[in-house]
C-alpha cells in the first residue's frame, strides 16, 4: 500500500519519484485539471457568483489515474506548486476525486516546497497543512473577474467595432501602456543643442577632456546652445582662454549589490543580457527547477520561480556567505548578512527570491550537464544570488573644473576608478562582460593640483537633438507593470504573448510596436470603459485580491462591489451606434492616421476627387480608411500609416533602390507587398504575345532588417534555393530556401524548418545536418513502392502519423505504431484508405485548384498533413443554426461534452 503525491509536471513528478521510492506513488496533474466553459453563463453574477466547471478528455483521464492510484491509499499529498495557481489545482483535484466517491478513508494533506531537492521534500512531507482556503478564493475571484470581463467587454467590442478580436481585464491595461508611449513618440518634436568639449595636457603633458559648464560667467543648461552660431561662440570663448586648475574634489562612494532576482527582475536582466524573451525565460526557468540529469541524479537547480520576494532562506544565506569566502577572500564578505525588501507595489513576498539550490554547484561545474541556453541562465541567477551577498564596491571619484584667467568660462573633467571591486568581481547589473564593467567604471583622469596650468590642445562643438521616450521592450513593460502593481509574476509572460497573439501588438527589434487594431481597441476602451483600462483601478484590484488571499475581504463581496458598476458601465453602451464609435475614434486616433506633412496641406483631403475628406471606417471585416464621398468617391486604403515604423522608413515612396544586377543589368529594389517585404529583379515585361511575365521575386526572411539589406544579400535572396553541402554519411544534397512559412533546410523528402537565429543565407553544412536529423526522427523510410519505385514513408503528422506515397497519403489506424508498421502493410493501407494530396493553396471546395511547386517544402514543420473532407452540403430549404461565437473572449479551455455544474 503506497500513498499518493500530486505534482504538476511529468518531470517533476519523476524526480520526485526518485526521492521517495515504492513507498510512494507520484502522478502529474498536468497543470489545470478543469476549467470555466468558455461559453457565456460560465459564471453567473445572479446567483452570487456561482460557476460551472468542466475538464476536458485529457483532465478526466489524468483524475481517473490519480483515483486508481488513491485506491487503497492512505495518504494522498497534493503538492502543486506554492501558489495561487497550485493552489487551485490542488482544491480541482480535490473536488474531482470527492465527487467520484475516491477519497473514503484517504487523508488528503496539501503540502509545498520552493526547490525540489531531496531534503525540500522530505522536510515537507513532514510538515503537511490543509489547503489554504483565502488563496482558492482569491483564485476563484481572479478566475470570475477575467472571465465576466472577457465575456462581458468582448461582445461589446464585436458589435460596435467589427474585426476586433477581445479584451482581457490586464491585457487590456498593458496594451493601453504601449500605445500611449507610441502616442508619445508620435507627438515628440525633437530639439537641437550643442556640446563643446576642449582636450587638454597637465603640467606634465597628460591628456584629459573636459566639458564647457559656465559662459560669461553663467551655468550651462542643456539647450542654452541651440544652434551652431551659438557654439561656435562658444567654441571660440574656450580656444581664446588660458586655462587653469581652479578646484578638486574626490569623494569615495559605495556601490550595493542588487537583491537576487524575483520573476520581474529574472525576466528583465534576461531580455538586457542574453536576448530571451519573457515566454522563453519562465520556459527554462521551469526546467532548472523541475530538476536536470547529472551524473545519474535529477537535481533541481534553482528555487520557484514565480516569485515577488527578494528575501532568502537563512541557511541560504549562510551557505552563500562561506561559498564567497572559500571563493574570494574574507574582504568580500559583508559584516552581517544582507536581507533585502521588495519596493515593488503589492508585492506579496510570500516565496524566497529565485538562487541556486545549492551555492556549490557552480556554472562551470554543471554546464557540460545544460543546453546551451539552460547554462546561460543558470549562471546569470546563479552569480546575481552570490553577488547579493557580497561587500559593496568602492569608487573615487574625482572632478576637475578648469577656469580661464577672467573665472567666466568654466570646463569640468571627470574619472573615477575602482578602488575595491567587492561584488563587481562576480557580477554587473546591465554590463555583459569584466571589461565594459571596467572601462565605465575606471575613468581614470591624470594627476593635477590647484592652479595647475592646462594647455588646450584642441576644442570641437558636437550637434545633438533630443530623443524621444524609448518603446518598450519585454524587459521595460515588465518592469513598469510590476511598479504600477498590475498582474502578477505568474502572469506577465503570458500577458505579452497574449497581445502579439491577437494581433494588437507586434515585437520588432525586440520593442513592442502597436498594430492599428490594438490602437482601435484601445481607443475604444479610453473612451467608453476609462475606468476598467485605468492603472490605478487595476491595481487597486489586484490589492482586493490580495486582501482575499490574507483572509482580510469576503470574494463574493468584492465580485459584487465590482459587477454593479461594470454592469451599468457595460448597460450604458447599448444605445451606442457604431457611428458615435467611429467619430470619437476618428478624432482621437486622426494626428495618427493623418499625421500633418512637412509640406503642409490637408492631410486628409482626398487623393482621388480632391473635394471629399478622408476618415475613419468599420466595414464588414474591419476598420479602414474611407472617403466622405462614398459612393461616389470609392478611394479606400488599409489602416497602416505610410511611414510608420522601421521597414516603411526604409520603403519611402513604397520602392527602395538597393542596386542593380551585375549580370542582367536589371534594378534590384526592396518593395512592400500584401505578404511583406520581398526584393525584386527588374520590371514586369510581356512576351511576344504581349503575356505579361512576372518579374523574379523573393521575400525577406523574419528577423532580416531592411535598412540594412545590401545589394549582395538581396541578390543572395533571389538566388534561393542555394546549395548548403552533401550530407556526410548519406551522399544527398542538402539546400536552404525561403517558402510559405519561413526559411527551411531540405535534403530528400526531408524538410526542416530554420531556428530564428539560423540565417538562411550562411547557414553551414554541420548546422544543416543536426537540424534534418532532428526531422529525419519524424520520418521512416519503408522502402520503393512495388509498382512505381517511388518511396514509401512514414511520417509523423499534426493529426498523427501516416504513410506517404508520391502524391499520396493515409493515416495509421490508431493501434499501429509507426515504428512497427511494415512496408506490405502500407502499401495496402494506401491502396485502400490513401487520399490525394491537393496542391498547396488550392482552397476546399474548389473544383480546379491551383498548381504549385515544391508543396511538401513549405509545410510548418515541413510534413505533408492528411487533408479533412469538404462539410457536406446541407438540404436546401433548412436554415443552419447560429450558435454564438464565444471561444475568443478569453483563455479559457473551451468546454467538456458534459460540463459539471458546481456552486464554488
Amino acid at each position: 500500500m503506497t500513498d499518493v503525491v500530486v505534482v504538476e509536471s511529468p518531470a517533476k513528478a519523476k524526480t520526485i519519484n526518485k526521492y521517495l521510492g515504492k513507498d510512494f506513488t507520484v502522478l502529474a496533474s498536468f497543470g489545470h485539471v478543469r476549467d470555466l466553459p468558455a461559453k457565456d453563463g460560465s459564471v453567473r453574477p445572479d446567483e452570487d457568483f456561482a460557476m460551472d466547471w468542466s475538464s476536458e478528455d485529457r483532465g478526466e483521464k489524468q483524475v481517473a489515474a490519480i483515483a486508481k492510484a488513491v485506491k487503497g491509499a492512505r495518504n494522498l499529498y497534493l503538492a502543486t506548486d506554492p501558489d495561487r495557481e497550485g493552489e487551485a489545482i490542488s482544491w480541482h483535484v480535490q473536488q474531482m476525486l470527492r465527487e467520484k466517491g475516491a477519497l473514503k478513508g484517504v487523508q488528503v494533506h496539501r503540502i509545498t516546497f520552493n526547490e525540489i531537492t531531496k531534503r525540500a521534500v522530505q522536510y515537507a512531507l513532514e510538515h503537511p497543512r490543509e489547503l489554504d482556503t483565502p488563496l482558492i478564493e482569491a483564485y476563484l475571484a481572479r478566475r470570475a473577474l477575467d472571465y465576466l470581463v472577457g465575456f462581458t467587454l468582448s461582445p461589446v467590442l464585436w458589435r460596435k467595432l467589427p474585426g476586433s478580436r477581445s479584451a482581457g481585464r490586464v491585457q487590456s491595461v498593458a496594451l493601453r501602456l504601449i500605445c500611449e508611449r507610441e502616442a508619445e513618440i508620435e507627438a515628440f518634436r525633437a530639439r537641437e543643442y550643442w556640446t563643446v568639449e576642449g582636450r587638454f595636457l597637465t603640467a606634465l603633458g597628460a591628456p584629459f577632456t573636459a566639458r564647457l559648464t559656465h559662459l560669461d560667467g553663467r551655468r550651462l543648461e542643456q539647450f542654452d546652445l541651440r544652434d551652431e552660431a551659438g557654439a561656435m561662440r562658444a567654441k571660440a570663448a574656450v580656444e581664446a582662454g588660458a586655462f587653469t586648475v581652479a578646484g578638486i574634489e574626490k569623494k569615495r562612494v559605495r556601490r550595493n549589490p542588487p537583491a537576487p532576482f524575483t520573476t520581474s527582475t529574472l525576466q528583465q536582466e534576461s531580455s538586457r543580457k542574453l536576448g530571451f524573451g519573457a515566454q522563453q525565460t519562465m520556459r527554462l526557468a521551469q526546467q532548472l527547477y523541475e530538476g536536470v540529469e547529472i551524473q545519474g541524479e535529477t537535481v533541481g537547480l534553482i528555487t520557484y520561480m514565480r516569485t515577488d520576494g527578494v528575501q532568502m532562506a537563512r541557511e541560504a544565506m549562510f551557505a552563500i556567505r562561506d561559498h564567497v569566502k572559500d571563493a574570494f577572500g574574507p574582504d568580500y564578505i559583508p559584516a552581517a548578512p544582507r536581507e533585502y525588501s521588495s519596493k515593488a507595489k503589492n508585492a506579496q513576498e510570500a516565496h524566497e527570491a529565485i538562487r541556486p539550490t545549492e551555492v556549490t554547484r557552480t556554472p562551470e561545474q554543471v554546464a557540460r550537464f545544460l543546453n546551451p541556453e539552460q547554462r546561460r541562465l543558470y549562471e546569470l541567477v546563479w552569480k546575481r544570488a552570490v553577488a547579493s551577498q557580497m561587500a559593496s564596491a568602492e569608487l573615487d571619484q574625482t572632478a576637475v573644473d578648469l577656469a580661464d584667467a577672467s573665472g567666466k568660462v568654466r570646463l569640468r573633467a571627470t574619472g573615477s576608478v575602482v578602488a575595491f571591486d567587492g561584488f563587481l568581481k562576480l557580477y554587473r547589473e546591465d554590463v555583459d562582460d569584466a571589461a565594459g564593467a571596467e572601462d565605465e567604471d575606471s575613468r581614470i583622469l591624470p594627476p593635477m593640483r590647484e592652479k595647475d596650468p592646462a594647455k588646450l590642445t584642441a576644442a570641437q562643438a558636437d550637434q545633438h537633438f533630443t530623443q524621444p521616450p524609448p518603446r518598450y521592450s519585454e524587459a521595460s513593460l515588465v518592469k513598469k507593470m510590476e511598479e504600477l502593481g498590475i498582474g502578477r509574476p505568474s502572469t506577465y509572460a503570458s500577458i505579452l504573448q497574449t497581445l502579439q497573439d491577437r494581433d494588437y501588438v507586434k515585437l520588432e527589434k525586440r520593442r513592442f510596436m502597436p498594430e492599428d487594431r490594438g490602437r482601435l481597441v484601445t481607443a475604444f476602451l479610453v473612451n467608453f470603459f476609462e475606468r476598467y483600462v485605468d492603472t490605478g483601478f487595476t491595481a487597486a484590484l489586484e490589492e482586493q485580491l490580495d486582501d482575499i488571499s490574507g483572509g482580510r475581504a469576503e470574494w463574493r463581496a468584492v465580485m459584487r462591489d465590482f459587477w454593479q458598476d461594470f454592469n451599468a458601465a457595460v448597460d450604458a453602451t447599448k444605445d451606442l451606434t457604431i457611428s458615435e464609435v467611429i467619430d470619437a475614434l476618428d478624432e482621437e486616433l486622426g494626428p495618427h492616421f493623418f499625421p500633418q506633412s512637412a509640406e503642409g496641406g490637408d492631410p486628409r483631403a482626398c487623393p482621388a476627387c480632391g473635394t471629399g475628406r478622408l476618415g475613419l471606417r468599420l466595414g464588414r471585416n474591419g476598420a479602414f480608411i474611407g472617403c466622405s464621398n462614398y459612393p461616389g468617391c470609392r478611394h479606400t486604403r488599409p489602416l497602416s500609416v505610410a511611414g510608420e515604423g522601421e521597414a516603411d522608413a526604409a520603403l519611402a515612396g513604397g520602392i527602395k533602390e538597393l542596386g542593380t544586377d551585375p549580370v542582367t543589368g536589371a534594378p534590384i529594389t526592396l518593395r512592400r507587398g500584401p505578404y511583406g517585404l520581398y526584393v525584386q529583379l527588374g520590371e514586369g515585361e510581356t512576351d511576344a504575345k504581349g503575356k505579361a511575365i512576372k518579374p523574379k521575386r523573393a521575400s525577406l526572411a523574419r528577423g532580416m532588417d531592411p535598412d540594412s539589406l545590401t545589394l549582395e544579400r538581396a541578390l543572395a535572396l533571389l538566388a534561393l534555393p542555394r546549395i548548403v553541402g552533401v550530407h556526410p554519411e548519406t551522399g544527398e544534397e542538402i539546400s536552404a530556401a525561403i517558402g510559405r512559412f519561413g526559411p527551411y533546410v531540405k535534403m530528400g523528402s526531408i524538410y526542416k524548418s530554420l531556428d530564428r537565429d539560423d540565417d538562411v543565407l550562411s547557414i553551414g553544412i554541420n548546422r544543416a545536418v543536426a537540424l534534418l536529423a532532428d526531422a529525419k526522427a519524424k520520418v521512416r523510410a519503408l522502402g520503393p513502392h512495388p509498382k512505381d519505385g517511388e518511396p514509401v514513408e512514414i511520417k509523423r503528422g499534426r493529426f498523427g502519423p501516416y504513410a506517404q506515397h508520391a502524391g499520396m497519403v493515409a493515416s495509421l489506424p490508431r493501434n499501429l505504431p509507426m515504428e512497427d508498421i511494415t512496408l506490405d502493410q502500407a502499401v495496402a493501407l494506401l491502396a485502400e484508405k490513401g487520399k490525394k494530396l491537393p496542391p498547396l493553396g488550392a482552397k476546399k471546395g474548389a473544383k480546379k485548384p491551383a498548381p504549385r511547386k515544391a508543396a511538401a517544402a513549405e509545410a510548418s514543420d515541413s510534413e505533408a498533413k492528411p487533408v479533412k473532407k469538404a462539410a457536406a452540403k446541407k438540404p436546401a430549404g433548412r436554415k443552419a443554426t447560429a450558435t454564438k461565437a464565444a471561444g475568443k473572449a478569453t483563455a479559457a479551455t473551451k468546454p467538456a461534452r458534459s460540463p459539471v455544474k458546481v456552486k464554488a
